[in-house]
């Protein structure tokens, strides 16, 4: 279980590994390209949700517990771009099966 540390505010979100590794794929490509996105995460303790404005000039931490990063899935990470491209901001989407894809992790 990863942590997603969103520093303006000090919050910090519980996401695991696996997850938080195919996130900052998308938060690296969408904020090279100064692309800032809203992100709309549950809060682990229950209470909702949050929704947070990722832009470049705010510092974001990724941080891993696992010493090893996962495998990619190609298909998630062009989903969660196409989300995070939308006019609503980007929701975690489950992981799609990427066998059923017709691709390996």
């Amino acid at each position: 279980m990863g942590k997603l540390i969103y520093t303006s505010s000090g919050q910090s979100f519980d996401i695991d590994d696996r997850t938080l590794a195919h996130l900052r794929v998308v938060f690296m490509n969408k904020l090279r390209r100064t692309e800032p996105f809203m992100l709309h995460i549950a809060s682990g303790d229950g209470s909702g949700s949050r929704s947070l404005w990722i832009h470049p000039g705010i510092a974001i931490v990724f941080h891993f517990y696992g010493s090893r990063l996962p495998a990619m899935n190609r298909h998630w990470i062009d989903a969660l771009m196409h989300e995070a491209s939308g006019t609503q901001g980007l929701t975690l989407l489950p992981e799609p099966d990427a066998i059923a894809q017709g691709s390996a992790r």
